[in-house]
């Protein structure tokens, strides 16, 4: 059941979700970016939730929506022809099956870039020189992605430019329809 600006009915399943996952200035940005312009030229739409351990403020001192937060308001929208925002000020973080969960009905794919401890299929980004090691599990992973050849054995290795490949798992994994934007 299609609702109001696409967002999702109180019955309707959330979308599958693989986490891209490493250490900081690992890679994961570009991996998750290449990986999102790849999946959305197969059809599909996607969506980015972004973990971040500290305070983030995506709003602008002085602007109307940041006066309006100031001024004590639990959410503030602000919507155009091209883009709708919701700035929200929870009192504790939003779990990510909540966050999830108020994504428009029409995502077929959710990816995030940490989220290390969700039991989500990961993605581990390992670039040589940074980090302590790998951070997931041997065993645990969906794939790799590094320059380093001996990286991973345990779990499908990627290089960097293999996004093409990547996606093909992801797909795969998933059981996505790359053919979803048509429906």
């Amino acid at each position: 059941m299609r609702h109001a600006a696409g967002w999702p009915s109180m019955t309707q399943a959330p979308p599958p979700i693989v986490s891209i996952i490493g250490w900081h200035n690992s890679g994961k940005t570009t991996i998750a970016t290449a990986l999102v312009r790849c999946l959305k030229q197969r059809g599909l739409h996607v969506a980015v939730i972004k973990h971040s351990r500290e305070d983030v403020d995506l709003d602008q001192p002085g602007t109307d929506t940041w006066l309006l937060a100031q001024a004590g308001a639990d959410l503030v929208a602000i919507s155009s022809q091209g883009r709708l925002a919701l700035l929200e000020q929870p009192a504790v973080e939003v779990p990510l099956s909540d966050v999830v969960r108020r994504l428009p009905h029409y995502i077929d794919l959710v990816i995030t870039e940490g989220y290390k401890r969700e039991p989500t299929p990961k993605i581990e980004v390992i670039r040589p020189g940074y980090g302590h090691g790998r951070i997931q599990s041997p065993g645990e992973l969906l794939a790799v992605v590094s320059s380093d050849p001996n990286a991973a054995d345990d779990a499908p290795l990627f290089g960097l430019d293999e996004v093409d490949a990547l996606a093909d798992l992801v797909v795969m994994h998933l059981s996505l329809r790359e053919d979803a934007a048509s429906d």
